[in-house]
């Protein structure tokens, strides 16, 4: 189980959204990459971050931050948000993210998805982002008439390394994961899921870590770590135990 801090780009800033809502920006720090840098002192891994201006205009927005990022830690990045063809993703992983996340692109073109699958194994992740159980695109800002299971369903044979479900109407408001939906997906694929959206405390950690949920791949945590409700240490300690006993 892999915690993700997440880094939410808007106008270059290190931001969180209420539900998606770009109108309800807080700026958490006016410098991504010296919060890139926090996450790593405390302690992680891996990093999640987000576009937001790009999955808007459909094109990268925030390149200098994310390059600012890629520059100043070792953490592995995931990365999404306007990510709508070959050309940016190939740009994206030359420049070292490890992995992009194609949200908007995986509904409306999948044959891309599975082009760059297969040209970059394990290097592809689906976003799937859902209000009401249907899925969101456009920076959130459309529904499709697809539901997150039949989103996934239509990537398990295409080589994707993970899907990133976010339910949008707990994202940023501390409510908790929705575990449930998230399950759903997990058990209608073979992929790796990654819970997003909700998370707000240890327990949620110590949710994540129940045997039920032993085939999540991970989760991502944003205004939690932020605000303070989540102490990184703690999570990271509860993470680690529960590997090693696994591993005895």
């Amino acid at each position: 189980m892999i915690l993700y801090p997440a880094i939410d780009l808007k106008s270059g800033e290190c931001v969180r959204l209420v539900q998606g809502d770009m109108a309800k920006a807080t700026v958490f720090n006016q410098n991504p990459a010296a919060q890139a840098e926090a996450f790593a002192r405390q302690g992680f891994s891996h990093l999640h971050v987000v576009d937001l201006d790009g999955a808007f205009a459909g094109k990268p927005m925030n390149a200098v931050a994310v390059e600012a990022i890629l520059s100043r830690t070792t953490m592995q990045v995931q990365l999404g948000g306007g990510i709508r063809d070959l050309a940016t993703v190939e740009g994206w992983l030359g420049k070292g993210v490890a992995r992009v996340i194609i949200g908007t692109a995986a509904v409306r073109d999948p044959d891309f998805v599975r082009d760059a699958a297969r040209r970059h194994p394990g290097r592809i992740a689906v976003g799937i982002d859902a209000r009401a159980g249907k899925v969101a695109v456009e920076g959130w800002a459309q529904t499709a008439e697809m539901t997150a299971v039949e989103l996934g369903r239509r990537f398990e044979d295409a080589g994707v390394a993970a899907l990133i479900y976010t339910d949008i109407d707990r994202d940023g408001i501390l409510q908790g994961l929705n575990i449930a939906a998230t399950l759903a997906l997990a058990e209608a694929v073979a992929i790796p899921v990654i819970a997003s959206g909700g998370l707000a405390s240890l327990a949620d950690i110590e949710r994540l870590l129940a045997p039920d949920c032993a085939k999540l791949g991970g989760a991502i945590a944003g205004r939690a770590l932020y605000d303070g409700r989540l102490d990184p240490a703690a999570a990271l300690a509860l993470l680690r135990a529960a590997e090693e006993k696994s591993l005895a």
